[in-house]
């Protein structure tokens, strides 16, 4: 389950919440307004499931959005990531959709996600709330069997959640139409933003109705977020129960001073895995697919128990992976940032970045995997010299600097000498080798350079791509480098002169034995005199 808010940012029993979490609007004596799900509007039906559930006090982005979207007004929802999000659409939109009835291939809701596994989530969102409703939810993702999805879409659905790709892919197919929607949700949008979604999702707005309701969720609201916020809403309720791109207070951030070496820095991680204290799971990060399948072989080498994911796995494996590390079956999981947005396992107890992530907003969502819904949580992130320009990006977006660990940069030792350097040393020596090249042939005067030019013309009349050596000794009068041999370029040989219409290859030189033309095997046809052309007279 992703960051399904009735688990996330509050208690089953209550208890008291982080200062970031607390509702916006207190009352005029300082206290918090107390509220249950019972006040914000929702139906009958979904309260008995979210008791059943046994949740009974919602989070500030669920009290302050849900009323909003009810009144089916467009809703523009900021909050860090755990604060429960999903559950601030799920639960009304289950409300919303007590009336009416689902046609085929034209659903009624439509919710996009970016990555399969937070679709899955919200999914199981719906399972979960929607157990005293009848309403078909289909899961449009890719990896899986067209036919399958195409038979849920045939059927009528009430609520589709889709990934933008696979959602277009049946649309440009005829398998389904958009015009029927009348709620729209964007999740995680600035998630969208980094993988390239939003030419995706501005064509899939153009498909929907323009009197739709909108929803639009984000972690992080940077600039280019807001732009499109102000294109695909209308008019609408800013809801920010946090500040943005805030982490949670409950998690113990650390630096970790490390070389810039593979080999180092996955020794590093195992002495981080090995004395962390209470380490029950984690999520170890890596900014790119290869480390990930590279680093999960490593530490399986050295005995872990561990699994990878990343984008370039079938749905069939990733799935896998997630549900062994959901269950405790594999304690640490290495992972993209595929596995950084949303993904709700609440008792992740320890986040390791292996790679300082490029963009500061992607730091907030890794961390966030760890200390949800109160819980005590530890991150730590491995840095080297190069990475120092992105972590003051991170802590100027967080608003704190980051505890080391164990000494910061300045503590690692120098830079040994190591195998680029001598590689850039015998760079410059080919540098200044072809530097002196050129001094000496502009030194030795018009001679050599005349001799080049006959030899590049002679090489552009050369046939059959043969070159011989040069037998000519070295000259002397040459400085510090022996100047490059011309080949002579063996002229293409030349048939014999022979007297019209005597037939090719009749006559041959005695030392030459390259057949020209047809050689001596030619046709007896060939050899017979041509008539002579009669005239018109």
């Amino acid at each position: 389950m992703r960051d399904d808010g009735l688990r996330d940012g509050t208690a089953r029993t209550g208890g008291t919440r982080p200062a970031h979490d607390r509702p916006a609007d207190p009352t005029r004596d300082g206290s918090l307004p107390q509220m249950s799900f019972a006040d914000l509007g929702l139906s009958d039906k979904v309260l008995q499931a979210v008791t059943a559930a046994g949740y009974t006090e919602p989070t500030p982005i669920q009290a302050q959005a849900i009323p909003h979207v009810l009144a089916r007004r467009d809703v523009l929802g900021i909050a860090q990531t755990g604060t429960g999000k999903t559950a601030a659409f799920t639960l009304p939109m289950l409300t919303m959709l007590e009336t009416g009835r689902a046609r085929a291939r034209m659903p009624r809701t439509l919710i996009l996600e970016p990555t399969r596994e937070l679709a899955a989530q919200v999914e199981e969102n719906f399972e979960r709330y929607g157990t005293n409703h009848k309403l078909n939810v289909a899961l449009i993702i890719g990896g899986v069997s067209f036919a399958d999805q195409d038979a849920k879409l045939t059927r009528g659905t009430d609520v589709l959640i889709a990934t933008p790709g696979r959602l277009l892919d049946h649309f440009e197919r005829g398998k389904l139409l958009l015009t029927g929607v009348e709620l729209l949700v964007i999740d995680e949008a600035d998630r969208m933003l980094d993988m390239g979604f939003i030419p995706d999702i501005e064509r899939i707005v153009k498909m929907v109705p323009f009197t739709r309701q909108t929803l639009f969720f984000s972690a992080t609201m940077p600039p280019e977020i807001e732009r499109l916020a102000d294109m695909f809403l209308s008019n609408p309720q800013r809801v920010e129960v946090a500040r943005p791109s805030s982490t949670a207070s409950t998690i113990e951030q650390r630096l970790v001073a490390t070389g810039s070496e593979g080999h180092e820095k996955r020794k590093v991680l195992r002495q981080l895995i090995r004395s962390a204290d209470e380490l029950q799971n984690g999520i170890i990060f890596c900014n790119r697919k290869r480390d990930v399948a590279l680093l999960q072989k490593s530490l399986a080498s050295h005995g872990f128990n561990v699994a990878a994911l990343h984008g370039d796995m079938d749905q069939r494996a990733r799935t896998a992976a997630l549900d062994g590390f959901r269950s405790g079956e594999v304690p640490l999981l290495v992972a993209s940032d595929v596995a950084a947005r949303g993904l709700d396992i609440p008792a992740v107890s320890h986040v390791f970045n292996f790679d300082v992530p490029h963009h500061p907003e992607d730091y907030v969502h890794r961390i966030g995997r760890t200390g949800r819904a109160g819980r005590a949580g530890n991150a730590f992130t491995l840095a080297n010299r190069s990475d120092e320009r992105s972590l003051s990006a991170i802590e100027a977006l967080i608003g704190q600097p980051i505890a080391w660990l164990d000494g910061d940069l300045a503590s690692l030792p120098e830079p040994a000498e190591d195998e680029a350097e001598p590689r850039r040393r015998r760079g410059t020596r080919r540098s200044a080798t072809k530097e002196s090249a050129d001094r000496a042939s502009s030194d030795t005067g018009s001679e050599r350079e005349s001799g080049r030019s006959e030899g590049r013309s002679r090489a552009g009349r050369r046939s059959g791509g043969e070159r011989a050596r040069s037998q000519e000794p070295r000259r002397e009068a040459e400085p510090r480098r022996e100047a490059e041999p011309v080949a002579p370029v063996r002229e293409p040989r030349r048939a014999p002169e022979r007297s019209r219409g005597e037939p090719r290859g009749r006559h041959r030189d005695e030392d030459d034995d390259t057949p020209v033309g047809l050689g001596s095997h030619v046709p007896a046809f060939l050899l017979k005199p041509a008539a002579p052309r009669k005239s018109k007279d």
